[in-house]
């Protein structure tokens, strides 16, 4: 099976099934990396080499299981299918959103907020109606990199091993990527893996969102205010995407109680409601151009292999 024909399948396998409700491979993996967490992350003596170790007994298995049963005859087409169908969050993404604007649309700013939790790390017990639609936006422009694009490149680069490995160290990261006390050292390998993992998939979905809004607004952004953001691969992702929208993002925000000044990011009015939406749609339609561009790139690799 050619990677665009494994790649437009579990598209529409996550579009018609979404995501798993029960046995979902990553919630098992979370539950066993808590588990060696706990046992290796003991004091802050040697804990990046004992995250170092974490990363590799928790990734390796996965990812040699995914290439050995990627190159068996009979299973090759099914595995690479289902690898990129259980890292793509692409329907899950659009139904916790739209279950956000849904509340804000109804002025049910209590049940917003609840929502609002299932997307982002911050507090979200004191967020007004336009705070959460922010914070709606930004995660959406994220994760669309996280939970979409960064899937289909490494499934494109390296098969279904690439995508396991993707996933699983974006997993790891959202796990223990924090500059914590608890996770400061110990989540340094974790972190740094996804960095360089996500580094061009994050510079070619800011590409994507350009391409798809204001595309010199969202390279203009993209230039000038990427570098105020603190992670380098969100930066370009969120600043091109909100260039893309023409908003306002970013600002302050308060995570575990302490209230961090972020800086402001994009150009244009602040978000409401209908944005969610928007940014949805920026998310959905570049997932049609990559496959489109996926598509296209097959057909011609054909065509000059047969002259």
């Amino acid at each position: 099976m050619t990677v665009a024909a494994a790649a437009i399948i579990a598209v529409l396998l996550d579009r018609l099934l979404g995501e798993p409700r029960r046995f979902h491979p990553l919630v098992g993996f979370g539950r066993l990396a808590s588990d060696l967490e706990g046992r290796l992350n003991r004091g802050r003596k040697a804990g990046r080499l004992r995250g170092c170790l974490a990363v590799v007994l928790l990734t390796a298995p996965p990812v040699g299981l995914a290439a050995w049963l990627a190159r068996s005859p009979g299973l090759s087409a099914i595995v690479e299918v289902m690898a990129l169908y259980f890292a793509l969050g692409l329907q899950s993404l659009g139904e916790h959103a739209e279950a956000v604007r849904t509340a804000l649309a109804a002025n049910d700013r209590i049940e917003a907020r609840r929502r609002v939790a299932c997307l982002v790390s911050r507090d979200t017990g004191d967020m007004s109606s336009d705070e959460v639609a922010r914070a709606t936006v930004e995660s959406v422009l994220e994760n669309g990199n996280d939970a979409v694009f960064g899937a289909l490149f490494w499934f494109g680069v390296a098969g279904a091993p690439g995508v396991v490995l993707y996933r699983l160290a974006n997993t790891l990261d959202a796990m223990w990527g924090y500059k914590s006390e608890r996770f400061i050292h110990f989540g340094w390998a974790a972190a740094r893996l996804d960095d360089v993992l996500n580094y061009l998939p994050a510079r070619l979905t800011a590409l994507t969102y350009a391409s798809l809004g204001h595309f010199r607004v969202a390279l203009r952004c993209w230039r000038t205010q990427a570098g105020r953001w603190e992670s380098p691969n969100a930066g370009p992702v969120m600043t091109s995407g909100a260039g893309a929208l023409g908003l306002r993002l970013g600002g302050a925000a308060t995570y575990r109680g302490v209230r961090h000044e972020r800086p402001g990011i994009g150009q244009g009015r602040p978000a409401t409601a209908g944005d969610i939406t928007r940014a949805m749609e920026l998310v959905r339609f570049g997932t049609g151009l990559w496959l489109a561009l996926c598509l296209a790139a097959e057909v011609v690799r054909r065509a000059t292999a047969t002259i």
